[in-house]
């Protein structure tokens, strides 16, 4: 008997009867077999709207699986049109539809008698009058009865006709109702959303000191909204596509017309009608599904919850990627320099905020290789130290009876334990965990001697430059990586850390973002108009980011402030 049956033999169950369970249903010839067509709605599609109320009501009913859903609501009534009298359905979703909106403005108008739906049937319309010589020239169309409802009887900014039952289901599921009437194979898809909705807040990750303080919601019409009122131009194009076989999400793809690059919409739209998926619920899934391959797993696209920074990026010939039901936006593409600049960068003078990127380019550097190197030094260059900060490190670590790589590891996993509870934690208690984690742990860990001061030191000064990173996604990314630079570090030093440096750099460079070279500026190394880390004086901006390709490629004025010249 091999080692594996003597295992199974203790840990396997065996039933003593040796009797099988069959847990399958009774087939019935008379039950529909349900296939992906009826998640996808794929046989919708094809499904036309069928002249008979009662009809498209078994029809909807079926779908809705009425007989058990408790919120779909099926509202039969009668029809006044031209003092006759037609059956009427209003279809809707309980607790995701304004009541008084619906009252008001559509049954009270199609139920009640008013002048509006009793004058004579055999009037006309007209449509249009025009004068020429003298002579008055009249159009004027037969009466038709969906086109009168929906501009005679009912007094709502917002109805289509459909013919499709696909499009009713998608209105409907989105908090619109619909109203199906007898005698025709048409729909009226009527928006009055009314479900509850987070109001507008201030940021909670991208807190600037100058910028505005609004962030993104969970409602894409606000969301757009908010872009508008920044850009404020009628170029602004923002296009609607139904994302997910099932869920449908609604996401709209932003851009300036006239200014972002033909071929970067293309692409854009490219990808997101090529998406097979059933849901969609979330921006960062959205953003994973169109990024391209990285070995690195390095973040390639921008996520912001900030309208303002969304538009800056806009009105430089980006495009911006809106999700319904996702608080974030999606900014494509993304190079390296992105990841490392703040919205409030502009709002600043030059010298403020290049020493600012300054600093965060250290902190990324302190972040990614300062635990690698400072086990590298301790355990093979200590000849580069000097003689008394050896000594203190050897002193520090006398008492310690564990090799560096477990006392490191120990810490840097701790520190990210705090983080994460900190973040799960209800608000109230966060900073006490940070807190207690810090200093009550910290300083117990050190005169218990598991651990040494100075690597306490070195672990709290990688943790604080890690939160100035702005991008909370390429933090993440550095802070993932550092534990493979201290393997390295530990087994080779210098070397080990070279290498890997060596190996991270060469990925990224291979790496793009929607055809754009990840590192521009650096690798291909080449001036890129309006593409440098460092900004220049506000009135020398004069360029848009020049791996753009934008139509038009200056943003302001050789001489922008005019007054001085006056």
């Amino acid at each position: 008997m091999s080692i594996k049956d003597i295992i199974s033999s203790f840990f396997t169950y065996t039933p003593t009867n040796k009797q099988t369970y069959n847990f399958n249903l009774i087939e019935d010839t008379n039950t529909k077999n349900y296939t992906d067509n009826d998640l996808t709605g794929k046989e919708n599609k094809e499904t036309k709207i069928f002249p008979s109320v009662s009809v498209n009501s078994e029809y909807l009913k079926t779908k809705y699986n009425l007989l058990i859903n408790s919120d779909i609501i099926f509202r039969d009534f009668m029809l006044i049109a031209k003092g006759k009298q037609y059956h009427a359905l209003l279809i809707f979703i309980d607790g995701m539809v304004n009541t008084e909106i619906m009252n008001e403005f559509i049954l009270e108008p199609l139920m009640m008698r008013n002048r509006n739906n009793l004058f004579d049937s055999s009037q006309n319309k007209v449509i249009s009058e025009a004068v020429a010589n003298n002579i008055t020239v009249r159009k004027v169309k037969k009466f038709n009865l969906a086109n009168y409802i929906s501009s005679c009887l009912v007094p709502q900014n917002a109805i289509k006709q459909v013919s499709y039952f696909e499009d009713v289901i998608t209105g409907i599921n989105s908090g619109n109702c619909a109203l199906l009437v007898d005698t025709l194979n048409v729909a009226f898809d009527i928006e009055v959303k009314g479900f509850k909705q987070r109001g507008i807040e201030k940021p909670s990750n991208e807190i600037v000191i100058k910028g505005p303080h609004e962030s993104f919601v969970e409602n894409i019409r606000t969301n757009t909204s908010l872009i508008r009122r920044f850009v404020n131009n009628e170029n602004l194009v923002i296009e609607n596509l139904n994302l997910g076989n099932i869920t449908k999400t609604k996401c709209g793809v932003c851009y300036v017309s006239g200014l972002a690059n033909d071929d970067l919409i293309a692409e854009v739209k490219f990808r997101l009608n090529n998406l097979d998926v059933d849901s969609i619920l979330s921006a960062g899934q959205l953003e994973q599904l169109i990024t391209d391959s990285s070995n690195l797993n390095i973040p390639q696209l921008i996520s912001t919850e900030r309208p303002d920074k969304a538009a800056s990026y806009l009105l430089d010939g980006r495009v911006i990627l809106l999700v319904d039901g996702s608080p974030y936006a999606v900014i494509t593409p993304a190079i390296l320099s992105d990841f490392l600049s703040s919205p409030d960068d502009k709002n600043q003078k030059a010298l403020f905020s290049n020493f600012t990127k300054f600093i965060r380019l250290i902190a990324a550097f302190i972040t990614l290789l300062l635990p690698g190197l400072y086990i590298a030094v301790t355990s093979f260059h200590q000849e580069i130290l000097p003689t008394e900060l050896l000594f203190s490190i050897l002193a520090s670590r006398a008492n310690v009876p564990f090799p560096i790589i477990f006392e490191l590891l120990v810490l840097e996993i701790s520190f990210e334990l705090i983080r994460e509870a900190g973040l799960r934690v209800p608000s109230p208690i966060g900073p006490t965990i940070g807190i207690v984690g810090a200093l009550v742990m910290g300083q117990a860990a050190v005169s218990a001697g598991i651990v040494s001061p100075i690597l306490i030191i070195v672990v709290a000064i990688t943790g604080t430059a890690s939160f100035a990173i702005p991008d909370y996604a390429f933090g993440f990314h550095l802070r993932v990586y550092r534990f493979a630079f201290i393997f390295l570090g530990y087994l080779c030093g210098f070397l080990g850390i070279a290498l890997g440096l060596f190996i991270y750099m060469v990925a990224m460079c291979d790496s793009k973002s929607f055809g754009v070279p990840y590192t521009i500026g650096v690798s291909p190394l080449e001036h890129v108009k309006g593409s440098s880390y460092y900004l220049p004086p506000i009135w020398k901006r004069e360029y848009r980011s020049g791996f753009l390709n934008a139509k038009k490629s200056t943003k302001q004025g050789h001489i922008s402030m005019k007054w001085k010249n006056s």
